[in-house]
């Protein structure tokens, strides 16, 4: 298989002399014999010095295909993490260049799997990073875990990533090397019976669960605690990816007159939905359309035109998040500021969350004592507390091993403010899952 040549930067190494790692003579000439072509002229004790302080860091997402528009802010992340660790990273008294070696897995899951094989065997990685759905993070969490190489995720519910690769409730964990920090079906019920209590209804919730490994996550623990909140879930059944024709769940939803809507479909497959229930005039009964793994991102909104004002959608992350950076140092007001300054294009929610995952990626390498030694390294991630742009992380808490949940909180897709120059904006209209942050606007009714 042939793989993208990779954006990847390497800072300059030093080595503290006071803390410096031991070289042994025969190592050394070794290293310095085996790299001497690649690094250069120059002493070859030094090529080899250098060479053993390179930390490799791949970095797997989605930027072309059907998820493209999740990844669309990746290259913006790279160039600002790259700059961050341009000086090199210090952990214990030794500083170590950092090169970050990213793929796109066209939204192809088994393209994940590939590209993670890749950097694992013939680029050598020391850790893992990657993000944004299942189709993604669980190809490449499995990969890792069956090559002993450390790996950290997020953006996918964790339910879906723990017990949709295996994971039994109340066993052990099956995992030594794979780490996620993500919202989950908890969270998700903790905000949606918020939102869902801001309006007058009925209380019908017309649910569209894919038959996925998100849709199958989401059906097992989010809809029985809407049930027990009180409200009545219309489940229209699992549907296959690529579905073209939703009139039978349209028809359904409206004889049981559904006032509030539900689902977690790949984006295509929620605009023709959607249209569709215009046309079959359902959406006109609506009064809470709740939208998650669509409508993340402005432009997945935007294609819907004036069908898509007042979408309610999850929010995991928020340029008003009250957490920084890590890494930059960056709040989320400034990183989203920057974006767009640099960009044109309007601020999303995967911006932050990348941002976490390089926030708790760095974290977990200097937290380790030696972060060449994949067994440390994750043993490092395993009992890892820090503080993301997401949000904390803390994998000491649970709710099960190997895994950390962070917060969603609800928003809404409104008009944006007079003299904004972008069509639609975001706003956050319930906080139940952290009340740390900071609620803006009124849930409106869509139809």
């Amino acid at each position: 298989m042939k793989t993208n040549t990779p954006e990847s930067t390497v800072a300059t190494a030093e080595v503290e002399q006071s803390a410096a790692l031991p070289i042994s003579r025969r190592g050394l000439i070794a290293a310095a014999g085996a790299s001497s072509l690649a690094l250069g002229a120059g002493p070859l004790w030094a090529q080899a010095a250098a060479a053993a302080l390179v930390l490799r860091v791949g970095f797997i997402s989605p930027r072309t295909g059907p998820l493209g528009a999740l990844g669309e802010t990746d290259t913006f992340i790279l160039a600002q993490v790259r700059k961050a660790l341009a000086a090199g990273l210090s952990i214990g008294g030794v500083k170590y260049a950092v090169e970050i070696l990213d793929r796109d897995t066209q939204s192809d899951p088994a393209r994940a799997s590939q590209l993670a094989k890749a950097l694992i065997n013939n680029d050598k990685i020391d850790l893992m990073l990657t993000t944004t759905t299942p189709e993604t993070v669980n190809p490449v969490s499995d990969a890792c875990e069956a090559a002993g190489v450390p790996c950290l995720s997020t953006v996918m519910p964790w339910e879906a990533w723990y017990f949709g690769r295996g994971a039994k409730p109340g066993a052990p964990s099956p995992f030594k090397w794979t780490y996620h920090f993500s919202f989950g079906g908890g969270g998700f019920a903790k905000s949606y019976m918020s939102q869902f209590s801001l309006l007058p209804t009925n209380k019908k919730i017309g649910v569209l669960y894919p038959n996925d490994a998100d849709g199958n996550a989401i059906r097992a623990s989010l809809a029985p605690e809407l049930t027990k909140a009180g409200f009545t879930v219309v489940d229209a059944g699992p549907y296959e990816n690529g579905t073209t024709d939703y009139s039978a769940q349209i028809a359904k939803f409206k004889a049981e007159r559904c006032e509030i809507f539900n689902t977690f479909p790949i984006p295509p497959d929620f605009a023709t939905f959607w249209r569709q229930a215009a046309q079959q005039g359902y959406t006109r009964m609506v009064k809470i359309a709740q939208i998650a793994k669509t409508g993340l991102v402005p432009s997945q909104v935007e294609a819907l035109g004036p069908l898509a004002l007042n979408l309610g959608a999850g929010c995991f992350w928020h340029k008003s998040f009250p957490y920084a950076s890590a890494l930059t140092g960056l709040t989320g007001v400034q990183l989203a500021d920057a974006y767009e300054a640099s960009t044109g294009k309007q601020w999303t929610q995967m911006l932050g969350s990348t941002m976490s995952l390089f926030d708790a990626g760095t974290e977990a390498l200097k937290a380790s004592a030696n972060p060449r030694d994949k067994a440390a390294l994750a043993r490092a991630i395993s009992t890892l507390k820090a503080t993301t742009m997401q949000g904390p992380v803390d994998f000491a808490k649970g709710p099960v091993p190997n895994v950390s949940v962070t917060p969603v909180v609800g928003a809404q897709w409104v008009k944006p403010a007079p003299g904004s120059k972008f069509k639609l904006d975001i706003v956050i209209t319930e906080n139940a899952d952290d009340r740390n942050i900071p609620v803006a606007a009124a849930l409106k009714s869509y139809s």
